[in-house]
């Protein structure tokens, strides 16, 4: 039993155990495709939510595999949780998805883990390492399947390199390793998506906002996400010039 872990701990503990549940299940050889994505984000899923409700049975849950309930409105803190993300990674075998476990208090991600199981690690909040150098020239990670035109642009007017990788966690985690500079997503996401790599990405020092500046909120009754930006602080003020100048 891992009884009086605290919020951080629990988080990275359940960031752990899933992602080594979810290579088992790939691991089985039982799975493929689109069967291989739902059994795994199914459970994952299952043992996040039963783990969190055992551990902090007086917390609201929001989670993308569970049917949001609005219960959560009431409570100031609230675990928010992806099992899963990047499935297409996941089931391609690839290394670039990840697993999101986020403690969000009073709509601020405060406690968060992002695991690479792909890569055997997990990213914590609590236990920041100093930020690499930036790269030269500057690095952006982008959809490898849909490149937003506005983060094509900012990357243009910056002279910055396109890093193609799958999921918002992966790439966000980019920046925080060093191997990216910014992460500018304007493809529209939901609360699972981030919390738990901004409160890592905070944590390390790095800026996260919206695109236009604004600070980020969790636990809203309406979870979708338009825009997101997670950038290093003296890069901060050029792309939101550069991403305001796009849309203008």
């Amino acid at each position: 039993m891992h009884d009086g872990l605290t919020d951080a701990d629990l988080a990275a503990h359940l960031a752990e155990v899933a992602g080594r549940i979810l290579l088992e299940v790939r691991r089985s050889g039982l799975f493929s495709g689109k069967a291989l994505g739902k059994a795994g984000d199914q459970t994952a899923n299952q043992f996040l939510v039963h783990a969190l409700r055992e551990q902090r049975p007086d917390d609201g849950i929001l989670s993308e595999e569970e049917r949001d309930n609005f219960e959560r409105l009431a409570h100031a803190r609230v675990w928010i949780v992806d099992p899963v993300d990047g499935t297409r990674e996941y089931g391609e075998e690839r290394t670039d998805w990840a697993v999101h476990v986020a403690l969000a208090v009073d709509g601020v991600p405060r406690h968060g883990a992002v695991g690479l199981p792909g890569l055997g690690i997990v990213l914590r909040s609590d236990q920041p390492t100093p930020l690499p150098p930036a790269n030269q020239p500057l690095r952006m990670v982008v959809s490898r399947t849909r490149p937003a035109a506005e983060a094509v642009a900012v990357a243009r007017a910056l002279g910055a390199e396109l890093v193609p990788m799958g999921s918002a966690g992966a790439k966000a985690m980019a920046v925080v390793r060093g191997e990216a500079d910014i992460y500018l997503h304007t493809g529209g996401q939901f609360e699972w998506d981030s919390c738990a790599p901004v409160a890592v990405a905070l944590a390390h020092g790095l800026h996260c906002s919206r695109v236009d500046g604004a600070a980020l909120s969790y636990n809203q009754s309406d979870t979708y996400m338009p825009d997101l930006l997670i950038c290093r602080q003296e890069l901060a003020d050029k792309v939101l010039v550069e991403v305001a100048r796009f849309g203008s």
